[in-house]
């Protein structure tokens, strides 16, 4: 099995070799074009210097012959003559001409090969009839010719013949293509340098990753990857680093959820444990027994829906949103919530407008914080609910006027099985308010306190108008 450092090195080697692939592909392209344009100017090049001959030969044919002051006529050796006095052959370029199927005068030679000597191209020129443009092969290298017979009555008075060497007029293209290539190919280095100086860059954070992954358990989740810059790979890294969270949050929430039903229902398990292995005869004591028992069988159970409440608040389809009316709410809350106790059950305000929230969950929320709110307080005590708003937020708040809460309790209330201090009143198991934090959380929200010991307590439980935000998100 390979390691990850070879997978890595691999992957690399693989981004590597497809870079270069492209860029020599894109090179040798690059090449061969420019050498078949360079090769198609050199044609073209060729073909006119060719054809400027032709037309300065045809051009003097029909003018006046200097020494005589008349047209040259049938008179082509005198034609040739005068041509060659006006006109000198340019590198690579060998001009001839034929007169009765014989060589009659050539271009100063530049090259060392000598056409007028070639007894077969010699022999095919003097018998040309017809315009003819070619190429033909020489020990010098292939040669471009134009040959033009000179006619008269129909009759080929002499042949005018001129070529061009394509090696001479090829070596300057030739060494363009040759300087293009070295161009192509240190490029190709240089780019491949960068290929793997970038693959590497562009694998580090996956290592990172890698090494992150390879190295947490459930024991250690702390351990995070650096984000740098804004790019694709640092989205790459906060997105792993987010996932990390959630996992060291998971992990924990099952630590403390193990730690939690273990610390409170082993006191009630061993309180029937020990009742049952002392049950007596007495039919009294039995009776007595077994109430003690259901009690306490009552209280895990409500710790048990407690704590598994918790857990499900934690999960996305906990909620289930609806639109729901904050007056008529509010109404329904202070109805329910005067059966509790006799108190002075009131609702004070009464907000106007609608929400996008889980009425089932609000309401088991409220009633917790009226069922708190009943337990601190004596008969007679007022306790109301109000609602307002505002500023895209929807408040629920339940008021009594019990002993309030020192400043120093506020946060550590809403901590599992956490009770006021000094709380005789309160009997379950101090999940209430952990619930209330919970539900109001899993809104995009929050639970506001305001209290002091002597003046009452006031709970708000706050929530976005609009629903969660994670709803929202999904939505756009």
């Amino acid at each position: 099995m390979q390691t990850p450092r070879t997978l890595s090195m691999g992957f690399r080697t693989r981004i590597l070799l497809v870079f270069v692939g492209l860029l020599a592909l894109g090179t040798i392209a690059s090449i061969l074009v420019a050498r078949e344009v360079v090769y198609s100017r050199l044609d073209q090049r060729i073909d006119d210097e060719l054809n400027q001959e032709a037309k300065e030969l045809r051009r003097l044919a029909g003018s006046i012959d200097p020494s005589t002051g008349r047209p040259f006529g049938r008179n082509v050796r005198r034609l040739f003559e005068t041509f060659f006095e006006r006109n000198a052959a340019s590198r690579g370029e060998v001009m001839l001409t034929f007169v009765n199927g014989n060589p009659f005068m050539r271009s100063r030679q530049l090259e060392s090969y000598r056409l007028d000597e070639d007894a077969a191209l010699v022999a095919h020129w003097s018998g040309v009839t017809e315009p003819e443009r070619g190429t033909a092969e020489t020990p010098a290298g292939p040669v471009d010719y134009l040959a033009i017979p000179l006619l008269w009555d129909d009759k080929v008075l002499g042949v005018f013949v001129v070529t061009q060497f394509r090696d001479r007029q090829q070596e300057p293209f030739d060494d363009a293509i040759i300087a293009a290539g070295a161009v192509g190919v240190a490029v190709l280095l240089i780019g491949s340098l960068l290929a793997w100086l970038l693959a590497e860059g562009v694998l580090r954070p996956v290592r990172s990753m890698t090494h992150a992954a390879r190295t947490i358990s459930e024991s250690e989740l702390t351990r995070r990857i650096e984000v740098r810059g804004d790019d694709e790979l640092a989205e790459l890294a906060r997105t792993f680093n987010a996932m990390l969270d959630r996992l060291e949050a998971a992990f924990a929430g099952q630590r403390r959820f193990l730690d939690d039903v273990g610390h409170e229902l082993r006191t009630p398990i061993t309180i029937v444990r020990g009742h049952l292995e002392l049950l007596e005869d007495d039919p009294e004591e039995r009776a007595a027994t077994l109430a003690m028992v259901m009690d306490e069988l009552d209280r895990m159970t409500r710790i048990v829906d407690d704590l598994l409440l918790l857990v499900k608040a934690e999960q996305p389809d906990f909620l289930r949103l609806q639109t729901v009316d904050v007056a008529t709410l509010t109404a329904e809350l202070a109805a329910k919530a005067s059966a509790l106790a006799p108190r002075d059950w009131r609702v004070e305000d009464q907000g106007r407008g609608l929400v996008v929230a889980d009425r089932h969950r609000l309401t088991q929320a409220l009633m917790q914080l009226a069922a708190n709110a009943a337990s601190h307080t004596r008969d007679g005590d007022v306790i109301a609910f109000g609602s307002a708003v505002a500023a895209g937020e929807a408040r629920f708040w339940v008021r009594d006027e019990g002993p309030g809460i020192a400043p120093e309790d506020h946060a550590a209330i809403f901590e599992r099985f956490a009770r006021r201090r000094g709380d005789r009143h309160a009997g379950g198991a101090g999940l209430g308010l952990s619930i209330v934090r919970a539900i109001a959380e899993a809104h995009g929200g929050r639970v506001d306190l305001a209290s002091a010991p002597g003046a009452g307590a006031t709970f708000t439980v706050v929530v976005p108008a609009e629903g969660p935000p994670s709803r929202r998100e999904s939505a756009t």
